[in-house]
């Protein structure tokens, strides 16, 4: 029996990670996405149970008492996500390995759980600058989340010696092939 691995893709809001793990998901069969649990609002272009499990904060608050999640972290105030044991379980149980797009604090505890089944890689921008006019041109947020986002991204780059690998999202095209590259690579060790 083949042993499931996971790839884990964390960075600052706006630098371009969810678009990476879309799009390896299309190039790999053997990779499936765990969907994350939040306790914030749907964006117009998200789909339950397919970009987040949306929840109230209650039901959240539950299953951490429940013991529901492998790791989960309160990442803006009063707004939460985590991972949830079971996406592992079911992905692991077809066969196939786990992709992972998580915030910056939980890709560190998630790497640290599953040790060396896991690859952590850290996608960053040039800088701040950059990452302030994606987040302007993607109109997903008011000014007020812009300004929180990044503050939080001022703080996330000190975190990226913590990970296995990081890569520059200046190109994405150049970025998602090394990314694929370092996948392609880390699925054919045996570990």
């Amino acid at each position: 029996m083949k042993i499931g691995k996971a790839v884990i893709f964390s960075a600052p809001s706006g630098s371009g990670k969810s678009t990476i793990v879309k799009r390896l998901l299309t190039k790999r069969r053997d990779l499936e996405f765990s969907i994350s649990a939040t306790t914030r609002a749907p964006r117009p272009d998200e789909v339950v149970g397919q970009d987040y499990y949306f929840l109230t904060k209650k039901d959240f608050l539950d299953k951490v008492n429940n013991g529901s999640f492998l790791e989960y972290e309160e990442v803006y105030p009063g707004v939460y996500y985590g991972t949830l044991q079971s996406e592992l379980d079911r992905i692991w149980k077809a066969g196939n390995h786990v992709i992972f797009d998580l915030d910056v604090k939980g890709g560190i505890k998630l790497n640290e759980i599953l040790k060396i089944r896991a690859l952590a890689i850290y996608i960053k921008v040039k800088n701040l600058s950059t990452l302030k006019n994606r987040l302007i041109t993607r109109g997903t947020e008011n000014q007020d989340q812009i300004t929180t986002r990044l503050a939080k991204a001022s703080e996330e780059v000190a975190f990226e010696s913590k990970f296995d690998a990081s890569i520059t999202n200046h190109n994405l095209d150049e970025a998602l092939q090394s990314a694929e590259e370092m996948i392609n690579q880390f699925l054919k060790e045996v570990r």
